[in-house]
């Protein structure tokens, strides 16, 4: 059906978030949201050690000075916009973040970095902002998958894209918007939208503060809302909404349907998909693949060359330009490059944060072999439901090996466990050094589903006592 032809689905979300009751979202739900707020902030404790991390938040102290927010793991509290868009940015600066499969966003650290900043500005309590931050991650990763992929294919980034309505949701439900007002927010929050995979060329900083610039952005949208202003009443179907103007001709492959359908009853959370590496999660299946031959026996000095099939809509993120990836310039770079992580996971047998360090990066073993690593597509792919990897192994003496990850580690039919996620946020957290603090924050998070004010939950969220950040 025509976009023309279909009721903007602002208008259902809309009225969701408005009537979500906390009661409203099962338990189990609820329960594996703390995990995902855990698993966000270990990875902004380990973010803020970078060198990126810190020029982020001079930067943003130079423009507004401190405030009352604090910003997880680092020593400084900035004005609520402000502290979303360091949090937020901390949260993705990794790239090792949640994703929701078929929405193909990391909603989390647009939804958890606007319900802090929200939360604390309206004086919330950790079950108040429990629930916003549900309903955040419930309207990005349904906008994510109207597109079914499509946003990468012109050069978008989903999570700036759609995030910035998933944190109007949030902040506007904490702030207390009516179901006018909260329909207006996403209006207005159409011409914030933004995010480019421009970065994808030179290894460039911009897409982790895509999230971060989602969440003030949201907030933004939220307060104008709450004043009266008048938003755009179809920003999702209209003539230059969001996936008619984003999408240009793929629109005609959106499925609308998908931000409604099942709303309230079938919860996004729960296909969303924690990362065991801190990698594009599109390159999970192939590294999984790797580790499976390497403990079969494949070898470095055994192999000749490697072809990695992958989805088709991700070879122009994750292959290409096959120079670039072959021997990637930084990092940031690398983790977006199937054949250095394939490689890289056959000459350590691991892929950490720890691969990703000047010295992984410059090995000639390593290198040499991701120069011998090539691509396909996947013809038997599952994307978007799954990103799937298989790896076909050519010996030096002629021998095939193959082996398929047709569904991620950590989709919603591979999940982590509630019990690895904690693992996962021990091993990130201690980057950040106080054990203590660590721990601190792992139980609050955890136990953060109360009706306590934000207020005297979150001192743990920064080091130590809040101190002025020097430009």
């Amino acid at each position: 059906m025509p976009f023309s032809e279909v009721k903007d689905p602002s208008h259902a979300i809309a009225a969701f978030v408005a009537a979500l009751k906390d009661s409203d979202i099962p338990e189990d739900v609820r329960l594996r949201g703390l995990h995902h707020l855990l698993d966000s902030a270990g990875i902004a404790m380990a973010s803020a050690t970078f060198d990126f991390a810190k020029r982020t938040m001079k930067a943003i102290h130079s423009l507004g000075g401190d405030g009352a927010v604090p910003v997880i793991g680092m020593a400084a509290s900035l004005s609520p916009r402000d502290a979303a868009m360091m949090n937020g940015f901390l949260i993705h600066g990794l790239d090792f973040d949640d994703t929701h499969i078929a929405g193909v966003v990391h909603p989390s650290s647009s939804a958890f970095a606007a319900a802090l900043s929200a939360g604390l500005y309206a004086n919330a309590t950790g079950r108040e902002m429990l629930t916003a931050y549900i309903a955040g991650i419930e309207v990005s990763s349904r906008l994510g998958a109207v597109a079914k992929g499509g946003f990468h294919q012109v050069g978008f980034h989903p999570t700036g894209i759609v995030g910035v309505f998933g944190a109007a949701m949030t902040a506007g439900r904490l702030m207390g918007l009516t179901e006018d007002q909260l329909q207006n927010a996403l209006g207005i929050a159409l011409s914030l939208a933004s995010g480019s995979l421009e970065f994808l060329e030179d290894g460039a900083w911009n897409k982790r503060f895509h999230p971060g610039w989602a969440a003030q952005a949201g907030m933004t949208a939220a307060a104008m809302a709450k004043e009266g202003f008048n938003g755009i009443s179809r920003p999702f179907a209209g003539r230059f909404g969001l996936f008619n103007a984003y999408l240009g001709p793929l629109a005609e492959k959106a499925d609308m349907a998908l931000a409604t359908d099942g709303l309230g009853t079938t919860w996004e959370l729960l296909k969303t998909a924690i990362k065991p590496y801190p990698a594009c999660h599109f390159t999970h299946a192939s590294i999984d693949a790797a580790l499976a031959l390497r403990d079969q026996g494949a070898t470095l000095d055994m192999i000749d060359s490697i072809v990695a099939l992958v989805p088709a809509e991700v070879i122009k993120t994750v292959c290409e330009p096959a120079a670039n990836k072959q021997r990637p310039a930084n990092s940031y770079d690398a983790q977006f490059s199937v054949p250095y992580l394939v490689a890289t996971a056959f000459r350590n047998g691991r892929m950490t944060l720890a691969e990703l360090e000047d010295s992984a990066l410059s090995d000639p073993q390593t290198l040499d072999l991701a120069a011998r690593v090539t691509y396909g597509a996947d013809p038997n792919s599952a994307f978007p439901k799954a990103y799937s990897g298989e790896l076909i192994v050519t010996l030096k003496d002629g021998t095939e090996l193959r082996h398929r990850e047709h569904i991620n580690r950590g989709a919603d039919e591979r999940p982590l466990t509630n019990a690895e996620i904690v693992e996962k946020y021990n091993a990130n957290a201690a980057i950040a050094g106080s054990r203590d603090q660590a721990d601190a924050m792992r139980d609050m998070l955890l136990s953060l589903d109360t009706t306590e004010p934000l207020k005297t939950l979150l001192h743990v969220l920064a080091p130590r006592a809040a101190e002025p950040a020097h430009a």
